[in-house]
């Protein structure tokens, strides 16, 4: 090597040796300073959920970012379960004793978490004064007090696949003569008309038959007020949606086998997007699925076409968010509520999940599918599915009828089972 390679090299190993001192050395120890790094978050969060969608998990994690750029002490760590499993993981977490800061609850969940003190008051929050009537009406218990916070306004409703309706010279049936007419018309042709799931579908479809009547009159906080003293048997109100279930089944319009084993928001939406039926009965939420997995599929969502002269829509305050009143860290996850429920941040995160605002003059989701909504949902011609006034489980009760429904149980039976296990106080 020449000398002036010898010293060129040379040159690089003190280049090098300054640079590794400098990064690695002080007082004997490994230090890697960075002037723009921060002070490690002292406050570490926990948010167990239940969205883990992809397009639903992207929005929250950029509000989750959002929220630990401006307070840099926390991190906040997310968590989430699919469906069902996800509240039995959380009831199962709180028995032992694991309470997570921030968590979602649901009509059911809340009713036994705050019966047994887990769940924080918000009432305080700046945030909750932002939220419509309707809403308020929905998130105060019987003291005035708050103790959950709704994300998002979820809408049930009647998918249509308008290209079959079309081929086959049927239309968007706006009442029920019209729907069972269309139904029967694809039984004839060998069409099994309706996607139905083993959760939502039924249950959804009854509460909108069976509570209509209760909510046209205005009536529902006397009513529901009898019911849950146990003066009034919810059969009384609900057996009508179901004897409707048990006979879009027995005429066919239902696979009852079939919907016995389809999962939901997974295998419904497989079904339908592949084009062959002309109606799915599920949440709105699945709009931008349907879309992704079928983008060559032309449908609408209407309001349930279940009254002999209109339709109705079902909703729900939906994405319940609390604050765990034995959580480790109450201040931080106020904070995080109070941010996450920011109006910008709401207003992307329900349209991610094509669902309403629960806030004031809140943006209508951009999906053009569930336009059809958007009108009874601003007349508020709407049944709640899970009205807070109900202190009884009714969102899972429900659901074990359906299950029990296209299993192929007798109606009278199943109108004792609910009834009996609505009057119980340790569901």
């Amino acid at each position: 090597m020449s000398r002036l390679g010898m010293f060129a090299l040379f040159i690089l190993i003190m280049t090098l040796a300054a640079l590794y001192f400098a990064l690695y050395s002080h007082e004997g120890g490994n230090v890697v300073y960075n002037y723009d790094e921060q002070a490690p978050p002292s406050v570490k969060m926990s948010f167990f959920g239940n969205k883990y969608e992809a397009e639903n998990v992207e929005v929250l994690e950029e509000i989750i970012t959002d929220f630990m750029r401006k307070r840099p002490d926390v991190r906040v760590s997310y968590e989430s379960l699919k469906g069902a499993a996800y509240y039995e993981a959380l009831k199962k977490r709180a028995a032992a004793g694991n309470y997570d800061d921030v968590f979602i609850v649901d009509h059911d969940t809340a009713l036994t978490f705050a019966g047994k003190g887990l769940l924080a008051e918000l009432t305080e929050l700046a945030a909750v004064q932002n939220f419509s009537d309707s809403m308020l009406n929905q998130m105060r218990d019987g003291d005035g007090k708050i103790y959950w916070a709704p994300t998002s306004v979820s809408a049930f409703g009647l998918y249509c696949n308008t290209d079959l309706l079309k081929a086959h010279g049927q239309n968007v049936p706006r009442n029920l003569p019209e729907w069972e007419a269309v139904c029967g018309y694809f039984v004839e042709k060998g069409i099994t008309p309706i996607v139905a799931n083993n959760d939502i579908s039924l249950k959804t479809l009854a509460i909108a038959k069976g509570f209509y009547p209760i909510y046209r009159g205005g009536g529902e906080a006397e009513i529901f007020a009898r019911l849950n003293a146990g003066e009034e048997k919810f059969s009384l109100y609900l057996r009508p949606g179901f004897e409707l279930a048990r006979r879009f089944c027995d005429r066919g319009y239902i696979d009852a086998g079939r919907a016995l084993k389809t999962m939901k928001t997974s295998d419904d939406l497989k079904e339908f997007a592949e084009g062959k039926s002309p109606f799915m009965l599920t949440g709105a939420w699945a709009a931008r699925r349907v879309k992704a997995a079928a983008p060559e599929l032309s449908f609408t969502i209407v309001p349930y076409p279940v009254l002999e002269d209109g339709a109705v829509l079902v909703i729900n305050p939906d994405s319940r968010m609390a604050v765990g009143a034995r959580g480790s860290n109450p201040e931080a996850a106020k904070a995080f509520v109070s941010f996450f429920l920011r109006s910008d941040n709401l207003q992307k995160y329900d349209d991610s999940q094509s669902s309403f605002s629960p806030m004031k003059d809140g943006a209508i989701p951009s999906v053009k599918e569930i336009a059809p909504l958007v009108e009874s949902y601003r007349a508020q011609r709407a049944v709640i599915g899970s009205d807070s006034l109900i202190e009884r489980p009714i969102w899972g009760v429900t659901a074990e009828v359906s299950e029990r429904l296209l299993a192929g149980e007798d109606t009278d039976s199943l109108m004792d089972w609910m009834d009996s296990a609505l009057s119980r106080e340790d569901r």
